[in-house]
């Protein structure tokens, strides 16, 4: 696992997708409102983060390798606000464009009593226009021409910023160049992403995207749906992510339920980021599909253990990875 870790270091990384801050109002709850039977929250504290395929970018960099953002903000106060957040992380806004047409995403959570009790969002999810597609295009594909790039990430939240036309000149360039490409999928371009290494819905995602119902507790259901996915997309691997029940990895190398690690889950939000990402990094340094797998399966329970959308820790992780694999 150290060795394995140790290589993370020397991968770039590009993602892209639908870049958004989420932004916290933290506080107490002590009373009833009088206007409306609702709560009222006494906000303590006020916080900005990084979110949506920017959080990708935050997980890749705390495991320790270099990501580098495609993405689109708003020309406004929000926007500026997220560019001195990824000032802040020290990441790269190359590949940012910033448009007049859509505000910037803002996703914001009231949290009362280290819970979270309403979320508030901002946003505009049209697909951007093709002549904003090609300029994040041609951004996109300079970026793959000018560095070395060891896989691509699509973390798409259908928003609006990866178009069929962008994902299929971007899979082209990755195939011609060798690159590994992982998709986190929504439900607009589920079925656009042809040809990739790696697939990664959730159930939900799953049952939508192919319009079948998919019981676990029916033997068999979930590998003929997920050999059906992998047929009709031509997808190297599929990695299907089950909640309580683990991880599902199907490819060449044959199929696996990878269960779950006992937790004390306190928020979900952005575990499905860090799965895709520790997915991604073990993948570029050659990591066998089932430990792969494994891997990101455990990051996604790590994160899960905190209150709001947070980075794994690599030294947790690289902890629990050595004590999974001795065991």
């Amino acid at each position: 696992m150290k060795k394995l870790f140790q290589q993370f270091s020397n991968l770039n990384i590009l993602v892209i997708g639908d870049v958004m801050m989420d932004s916290y109002l933290w506080g107490n709850v002590d009373r009833i409102s009088p206007e409306a039977p609702v709560p009222v929250i006494s906000v303590q504290r006020k916080e900005n983060r990084l979110g949506g395929a920017a959080n990708v970018a935050l997980n890749i960099q705390a495991l320790g390798a270099n990501p580098i953002i495609c993405a689109v903000i708003g020309d406004d106060l929000e926007g500026d606000e997220f560019i001195r957040l990824m000032e802040a992380q020290n990441l790269s806004s190359e590949g940012l464009l910033r448009l007049t047409s859509r505000p910037t995403t803002v996703k914001t959570r009231v949290i009362g009593h280290h819970q979270q009790m309403l979320r508030i969002d901002a946003e505009v999810d049209r697909d951007i226009s093709q002549t904003e597609t090609v300029d994040l295009l041609s951004r996109i594909l300079l970026i793959i021409d000018e560095k070395k790039i060891d896989a691509i990430i699509f973390e798409d939240y259908d928003k609006g910023a990866i178009t069929e036309d962008l994902i299929d000149k971007v899979v082209l360039k990755a195939k011609q160049r060798n690159i590994i490409t992982v998709v986190d999928p929504k439900k607009r371009n589920f079925l656009r992403y042809k040809g990739v290494t790696l697939f990664k819905p959730n159930l939900k995602e799953l049952r939508e995207g192919l319009k079948i119902d998919v019981n676990l507790k029916n033997p068999g259901e979930l590998e003929t749906a997920v050999a059906k996915l992998q047929q009709v997309l031509n997808a190297e691997k599929v990695m299907v992510t089950l909640s309580e029940h683990g991880v599902f990895m199907q490819s060449a190398a044959g199929h696996q339920i990878i269960p779950a690690h006992i937790r004390n889950i306190a928020d979900v939000s952005g575990a499905g980021d860090t799965v895709i990402s520790t997915a991604a990094l073990c993948l570029a340094a050659g990591l066998d599909d089932f430990k792969t797998a494994a891997i990101a399966n455990l990051a996604g329970g790590l994160v899960c253990e905190h209150v709001g959308v947070v980075p794994i820790d690599l030294n947790q992780l690289s902890k629990e990875a050595n004590s999974l694999f001795v065991d």
